[in-house]
């Protein structure tokens, strides 16, 4: 009987073993030994930082700890912020050209990519476009919002819509950094908020949590967007899209099929579209004969 049991045992330890190494083939698995251990690292902060040549004080316990957050969030986001930097590629200089010509500083660029990530998006608050307008405040600045037309989804409108905009909480508070946090919370809520803290300095306000993030995030992207190999992202020039040859086509009246028109220039409904993300319909009515910028791909 012993030497049943011990038989018994020896082949029940040999299928456990046996079974467990199949597991681990199939599974895919290794030894704990040869598993790698993934390098998560707190990135560094800049030495010194600006946004639109305005100082960030790091000397402040509180306001070092919002930039590295933001940082350490969007420095492993590491899809989505290649994606980003790859689109930069083709939209930055675009941007950057409008921000110049509007008076605007440069690094507003980068509440453009936090917005909206370079991307014809639409939030849960139901706004839209690059800039992220919402459909009131939108039409205040002079965009379009229709059914067929949503010219939140322009490059070059919504751009020079969201510079009047930084231009009037500019002249309205004196620097870039409460403009560009007004413009996540609205002027309103900043007077408010100026009223009962008597303090009209970004970094010692008291905020909402997303705009108190909001101006620190846009740091954030402005210091790993121009460090990349720094932060560990090695993406060559040759990855980054590159703009496209467009020329641009004036409608004045109105189209019956934008597909048909799409034809009528050598190209197809899915390109024109592309470029144009503010035609919302397969047609234009346009009773005001309004003069539309419709920018006809080239190349592809």
């Amino acid at each position: 009987m012993k030497k049943l049991v011990l038989a018994i045992s020896t082949i029940a330890c040999f299928v456990t073993t046996a079974c467990a190494q199949t597991d681990a083939a199939v599974c895919g698995s290794v030894p704990q030994e040869q598993v790698p251990v993934q390098n998560v690292v707190i990135p560094k902060l800049p030495q010194e930082a600006y946004f639109a040549g305005e100082r960030v004080p790091l000397e402040y316990f509180d306001v070092r700890e919002s930039l590295q957050r933001e940082m350490t969030i969007i420095n492993y986001w590491h899809g989505s912020l290649s994606y980003i930097v790859q689109l930069s590629g083709r939209y930055k200089d675009l941007i950057c050209k409008i921000l110049k010509e509007e008076d605007v500083p440069e690094a507003f660029f980068y509440l453009c990519v936090e917005e909206s990530s370079l991307q014809p998006v639409t939030s849960p608050a139901n706004a839209k476009g690059y800039w992220q307008f919402l459909s009131g405040t939108a039409k205040d600045f002079g965009l379009e919002v229709s059914a067929q037309v949503d010219e939140r989804y322009n490059w070059e409108k919504s751009t020079r819509a969201a510079c009047k905009y930084f231009k009037k909480a500019y002249e309205k508070y004196g620097n870039w950094t409460l403009a560009a946090a007004s413009y996540n919370v609205g002027m309103a809520n900043i007077d408010s908020r100026i009223g009962y803290q008597s303090i009209d300095y970004y970094y010692d306000m008291q905020l909402p949590i997303e705009t108190a993030r909001y101006v620190y995030r846009a740091i954030a992207f402005k210091t790993i967007m121009n460090n990349l190999p720094a932060y560990g992202f090695n993406i060559t020039e040759d990855d980054m899209y590159k703009p496209i040859e467009y020329k641009v086509v004036e409608v004045k009246g109105s189209v019956a099929n934008w597909s048909e028109f799409a034809r009528s220039h050598n190209t197809n409904f899915k390109m024109i579209k592309m470029f144009n993300e503010w035609i919302r319909s397969n047609h234009l009515n346009n009773p005001n004969c309004k003069t539309y910028k419709v920018w006809v791909p080239t190349q592809r």
